[in-house]
């Protein structure tokens, strides 16, 4: 008499871990990008898309984006949902300009970050003390920041010489740096417009002209996130905040505290972003300027999976697609068309693979979409090229929906003792 052994239930189900692309893997998907965007540059004629301008606007433009997300990922990495980014920008851009206007950039960025921190203060008090609904919370944030910038502005720029009750005056521009040779060697080489070697000049050339040297430091901000938050005791007792606070409680966890550090270096990112606005990208205080960037920036962190890197490339095509409306407009927009069309067929053909068959439908639809209309005018409306970094947010966060994991407590609320 024979026995059959079987395994357990639990075991047969269990699911397989997604696999992790290695550094090399990663390095050829960027390659493919590339060959692909220098192959629509020569079909289309549109050479401004790789262009030394194009790459340093983009990356200016991604700045403030993406530091809003650093802030969303360490809020959030903390259990707590940070809707008020776009007010601890506003924040960061009125006291950035403040202090800025009267005591020079560098104090102003140092201001703008505790600017932004006190909204994140705020918040935590909020959310994390009174257990405030953490959506409810950042709205309210966002709407004090406008009005109290308001208000300040009506006694404090409107009295400075060349400031407004919208404005401040002009503030002292951060030292830019040029790397000598290499800049001019770059510029030169993409205006041979040669496959791949002229784009690839483009990139490299807009990364070493005219940078900021606060946008270095902003940079900066996410490697030294993913080493703070995935290499040290410190980021493992935040994080566990925000995947199970109960039980990093029962570890001796002092979550309340962890919490409000998350939340206001969160606020301290979203306020160097708004200094990076008012005192690099335009060099005054104005109004409005945030423009909803505290909004982009969350949807860049939930595009980037909670990942420092992945915020980082979600900032990027935000900051390439607005970039593409200021230099060329129509034109390059137009060029973009066939980019994701083309982009559109292999995600279809990557979906079949899968056995995806609906994700593989809709891209191909929406591929033939994007190509007839490619094909049927020479330049898009000027209002669809507005519109264009807003669309290429969203359509890239519903095709990457699948993929995303939250932290399991984010957003719930936390009471100490709760985990005793």
């Amino acid at each position: 008499m024979s026995t059959t052994l079987t395994k357990p239930a639990a075991q047969q189900s269990k699911p397989t871990a997604r696999r992790r692309l290695t550094l090399a893997e990663w390095m050829l998907v960027v390659a493919g990008i590339l060959l692909l965007v220098s192959a629509v540059r020569l079909i289309t004629g549109a050479h401004g898309i790789t262009s030394v301008g194009q790459t340093s606007t983009a990356l200016r433009l991604a700045v403030p984006i993406g530091l809003a997300a650093l802030g969303g990922l360490w809020a959030e990495r903390a259990g707590v949902i940070n809707i008020g980014l776009e007010g601890m920008l506003i924040l960061g851009t009125w006291f950035g300009a403040w202090a800025g206007v009267q005591w020079g950039p560098w104090t102003g960025v140092v201001v703008g970050i505790l600017g932004g921190a006190l909204g994140g203060l705020l918040h935590a008090i909020a959310t994390v003390t009174f257990g405030v609904n953490h959506i409810v919370s950042g709205v309210a944030i966002n709407i004090l920041a406008v009005g109290a910038t308001r208000y300040l502005s009506s006694f404090t720029f409107a009295e400075m010489e060349g400031g407004t009750s919208k404005q401040s005056p002009p503030i002292e521009s951060i030292t830019q740096i040029t790397v000598p040779g290499l800049s001019d060697a770059m510029r030169d080489l993409n205006a041979q417009h040669w496959f791949l070697v002229s784009d690839v000049a483009g990139l490299v050339g807009g990364l070493v002209t005219n940078l900021s040297l606060l946008t270095i430091v902003a940079v900066a901000m996410v490697p030294l996130s993913r080493w703070v938050l995935w290499n040290t005791a410190f980021g493992l007792r935040l994080r566990s905040c925000g995947e199970n606070p109960l039980a990093a409680e029962t570890l001796g966890v002092n979550v309340y505290k962890y919490k409000y550090i998350a939340v206001m270096i969160s606020g301290g990112f979203a306020g160097l972003g708004g200094v990076f606005l008012a005192e690099v990208a335009t060099n005054i205080y104005l109004e409005g300027q945030t423009g909803g960037r505290g909004y982009i920036g969350l949807a860049a962190m939930i595009f980037g999976n909670w990942m420092p890197g992945g915020l980082a490339l979600g900032a990027g095509l935000f900051g390439y697609t607005d970039s593409l409306n200021l230099r060329g407009g129509g034109q390059n927009v137009h060029a973009l068309l066939l980019l994701l069309a083309i982009l559109l067929v292999l995600a279809t053909a990557w979906a079949i693979y899968r056995r995806k068959f609906l994700t593989a439908a809709v891209a191909a639809v929406s591929g033939l979409v994007l190509f007839v209309w490619y094909l049927s005018v020479d330049e898009v409306p000027s209002q669809f090229v507005t519109a264009a970094p807003y669309v290429a947010t969203l359509l890239v966060l519903a095709m990457s929906a699948q993929r995303l994991r939250a932290p399991k407590a984010v957003g719930k609320s936390y009471r100490k003792g709760e985990g005793t």
